[in-house]
């Protein structure tokens, strides 16, 4: 059965996998799914935490299959782990390897939301100290001035997210401008997300946006209060994340394989509940026949369909 699954699985292989590792208590699930076709090609389940060995291993018989079946491989997509890199370099050296570039993202507006938290913390910390009961008339003026400076960090929380959403209507431009007025640091933080947004236009090559990149960190480095804040654009798979722009076909994201890994951890909720590495392996196993079932079950269903009305 593996092996006619295989087959049909590879017929129209696209050349560009997504590989990745989801963990259910003391046990890991190692797969590797067709990027383009969004089909499950080989799975393995370790009863320990993987390492780059066992990735070697896994891998290695993969390959195995593929040259089998004289297929190639033209790209691959991972997260930013350490257990894939030296293992595809053995295994497919010269063959590009991007890092996905959902994750990475992830990281970098996170990073920046921390940094509106910080300076919005700052904000609190300047306000003068107002005695407790109703002011006086001489220092109502003053009331209502750290009235509006909290009234604004309350919004700064509130509307935090206009920081890394990617579009933005006018009006949320409007409230941001005004959000951020006489905070040169805040206004900062946007234009950075942007460029940040930039490096992934697909209608540039890689050393274009990699130029970006490192006109984008001289900036950050001039940023004395945020520069630890943003070190995760100084990351390395950052950069590894832009590969995608030198081949189009080239999936950015490994969504394919965390599609995969998100129907196991819903069936881990809802489907059954003993856990076993043989479980586990039929658990997948069954996944991967429904998935292969899926084209003929909706053809069967429009046939039927058809019957049905008279057309």
């Amino acid at each position: 059965m593996p092996q006619v699954y295989l087959d049909e699985a590879l017929a129209d292989f696209s050349g560009y996998l997504a590989i990745d590792e989801v963990y259910d208590g003391p046990f890991c699930v190692l797969s590797v799914v067709d990027n383009r076709r969004y089909r499950r090609l080989a799975f393995r389940v370790l009863d320990h935490d993987p390492t780059q060995q066992d990735v070697l291993e896994f891998l290695t018989d993969f390959k195995g299959q593929l040259q089998v079946r004289e297929r190639s491989v033209l790209g691959i997509t991972t997260d930013g782990s350490p257990l894939y890199p030296k293992p595809l370099q053995a295994l497919w050296p010269g063959v590009r390897h991007q890092v996905c570039e959902f994750h990475v993202l992830k990281e970098i507006l996170k990073a920046v939301l921390h940094a509106v938290a910080k300076l919005r913390k700052e904000l609190a910390a300047q306000l003068p100290a107002r005695p407790r009961g109703r002011p006086q008339r001489e220092q109502q003026a003053q009331a209502r001035q750290v009235a509006r400076r909290k009234q604004r960090i309350a919004d700064l929380f509130e509307h935090r997210h206009l920081f890394v959403r990617h579009e933005r209507t006018p009006a949320q431009r409007q409230l941001l401008q005004r959000l951020t007025r006489g905070c040169p640091q805040l206004r900062m933080l946007r234009v950075i997300v942007d460029e940040v947004y930039r490096l992934f236009d697909r209608r540039c090559k890689t050393a274009t946006a990699l130029g970006r990149l490192g006109k984008l960190r001289r900036r950050v480095r001039r940023l004395k209060r945020l520069g630890k804040t943003l070190d995760k654009l100084k990351s390395a798979n950052l950069e590894k994340a832009l590969v995608f722009l030198d081949d189009g076909l080239l999936p950015s994201t490994s969504n394919a394989v965390e599609r995969g890994n998100r129907r196991f951890r819903k069936a881990q909720k809802s489907n059954y509940s003993v856990r076993t590495q043989q479980h586990l392996e039929e658990r997948i196993a069954l996944d991967m026949q429904r998935e292969q079932r899926a084209s003929h079950q909706r053809k069967t269903l429009k046939t039927l369909h058809q019957a049905r009305s008279g057309s």
